[in-house]
């Protein structure tokens, strides 16, 4: 298990992590720490912990309406894979439909054909 040094509001901290996972929690880390700096900017000092503790309910907020717009995106593509479904069915009816007509009319064609050439015709 891999081991990882972040840097969190000034302060360091060592957190272990699945192997080849080190950068995606460095990330998570610094984008931590941005959100921080944010409200820090926007606040001012009014304590470590409850600028933490805003930060941390800023990303959930966002990471909920992601989870929001990401169900509507299922929902849609649910919605276009039922209708594409149904556009499949459509065609296939379709395509046997002209299969049955082209077929008929071959056969037509043939006694048609088969009529011309019959003895005594000409």
């Amino acid at each position: 298990m891999a081991q990882v040094n972040v840097t969190i509001a000034g302060r360091s901290y060592r957190i272990a992590c699945a192997d080849g996972e080190e950068r995606h929690l460095e990330g998570l880390a610094a984008s931590l720490d941005a959100k921080i700096e944010e409200m820090r900017a926007a606040f001012g000092e009014i304590g470590d912990m409850r600028l933490h503790v805003m930060a941390a309910i800023t990303i959930a907020d966002e990471m909920a309406e992601t989870r929001k717009k990401l169900a509507a995106v299922e929902a849609e593509l649910s919605q276009l894979k039922s209708l594409a479904n149904a556009g499949d069915e459509r065609s296939q009816f379709i395509e046997a439909r002209l299969a049955e007509g082209i077929g008929k009319a071959a056969e037509r064609i043939e006694r048609l054909a088969k009529s011309l050439n019959a003895p005594g015709q000409g």
